[in-house]
C-alpha cells in the first residue's frame, strides 16, 4: 500500500504523454484461453481507456483451434510452424476466433464496465486480403523442398482504419479476430501478428504491443532471466542471423520490425501471464518486457524518457 503514491506519481508523465494516442495490442492465445489471464489483461486495457488512450485488441487463438479441431477428429497440419487450413480447418477457425474466443475477451470486457466491439477482418471492409499462393518450401529442416498449398490462409493487402476509427471516437474498444477476406469474399485465415501490425500501420498508432506468454527478447534463448528490455531493430535483425529468436517468437519480432518501418512508433513484447505487465511496461520506467524501436529514433527516445521521467535509466522500456 506504501508504494501506491509513487507508482501512480510515477504514471502521471505517461499519461499525459498517451493520452489521446492509440495502441495496438495483440494478445495470444495461450492468454486470453485462461480465465485469469484474461481478465487481468483486460483489466488492464480497461485502465488505459479510462485515462484517455484508445485501444484496438487483435487476439489470436492457434491453440483453442487445434484443441477444438481435434474434438471434432481433425488432425491439424503443420509446414515449418505454418498451419495449413483446409475447408474443414476454416470452419474450426470461424467458430474458434469470431465465436468462442471473441465472445468471451468481450464478456470480460462487459464484466470491467468497459465498451467493446467484437469484430473480424471481414466487418466493414476492414481488411482486404489474397489466398497465399502455393510455395516451394522444406516441410522440416533438412528434408527435400516440395510444393505446399497452405489452403485458405490469406496475406493481407490493405486495411481500411474507417470502421475502427469510429468505434474508437465512440468510445469503444474494437476486438478484432484473425480473420479476413478477398475482394469476392472468400474467407482466410489470417496470422493475428500480421493483422495487428497492419493495423497499427494503418492507425498510425504510437504503439503496437504483443502480449505473449514468454518474456520478451532474450540474450540467452535458455536463460529467462536475461531479458533484453530496450533494442531496435538493427539489433534485432543481428539476433536473427545468429540464430537467437526461435519458435513463435520469430514471427512476433518481424511483425514489430514491419510496424516500425510502416511508422508506429514504438512496439513491445511483454508476458501477459504476468499480472499488470502490460501497465508496468506503459506507465513505469522500468518496464516489463522489450521494447523495439527504430535505431535513428533511439536517442531521441532516450532523451524524451529524461525529459518526462529524470530518473529513467537508458534501457527503460516504458517510454
Amino acid at each position: 500500500m506504501t508504494d501506491t503514491p509513487i507508482m501512480l506519481k510515477q504514471a502521471v508523465p505517461y499519461i499525459r504523454m498517451y493520452k489521446g494516442k492509440t495502441f495496438v495490442v495483440k494478445v495470444g492465445g495461450r492468454v486470453v484461453g485462461r480465465r485469469d489471464t484474461l481478465d487481468a489483461l483486460v483489466e488492464d486495457v480497461s485502465l488505459l481507456q479510462q485515462v484517455g488512450i484508445r485501444v484496438v485488441l487483435v487476439h489470436g487463438g492457434g491453440h483453442q483451434a487445434t484443441e477444438l479441431a481435434r474434438k471434432l477428429g481433425l488432425e491439424p497440419e503443420f509446414v515449418a510452424g505454418r498451419r495449413i487450413t483446409d475447408a474443414q480447418m476454416l470452419e474450426v477457425a470461424k467458430m474458434t476466433y469470431a465465436g468462442t474466443l471473441n465472445i468471451d475477451i468481450l464478456s470480460s470486457f462487459r464484466a470491467h464496465h468497459t465498451p467493446a466491439v467484437g469484430v473480424s477482418g471481414v466487418d466493414g471492409g476492414l481488411i482486404v486480403a489474397h489466398r497465399r499462393p502455393k510455395k516451394t518450401m522444406e516441410k522440416n529442416p533438412g528434408e527435400a523442398p516440395v510444393e505446399v498449398d497452405f489452403g485458405f490462409v490469406g496475406d493481407i493487402e490493405s486495411v481500411d482504419p474507417k470502421m475502427l476509427l469510429n468505434l474508437l471516437d465512440a468510445g469503444m474498444t474494437p476486438v478484432i479476430s484473425c480473420l479476413g477476406c478477398d475482394p469476392e469474399g472468400l474467407i482466410l485465415n489470417i496470422n493475428a501478428d500480421s493483422i495487428a501490425e497492419a493495423v497499427a500501420r494503418a492507425l498510425k498508432a504510437e504503439k503496437l504491443i504483443v502480449v505473449t506468454d514468454t518474456e520478451g527478447l532474450l540474450q540467452d534463448v535458455g536463460d529467462p532471466t536475461s531479458l533484453v528490455s530496450y533494442t531496435d531493430v538493427e539489433e534485432v535483425e543481428a539476433f536473427k542471423k545468429a540464430g537467437r529468436l526461435t519458435g513463435g517468437m520469430l514471427p512476433k519480432a518481424d511483425a514489430c520490425i514491419r510496424a516500425l518501418r510502416g511508422g508506429v512508433r514504438r512496439t513491445h513484447i511483454i508476458n501477459g501471464l504476468k499480472a499488470g505487465a502490460l501497465l508496468r511496461e506503459v506507465f513505469t520506467n522500468a518496464g516489463s518486457g522489450t521494447m523495439i524501436v527504430e535505431k535513428r529514433e533511439r536517442q531521441a527516445y532516450q532523451a524524451a524518457e529524461l525529459a518526462v521521467a529524470p530518473e529513467t535509466t537508458l534501457n527503460s522500456t516504458a517510454a
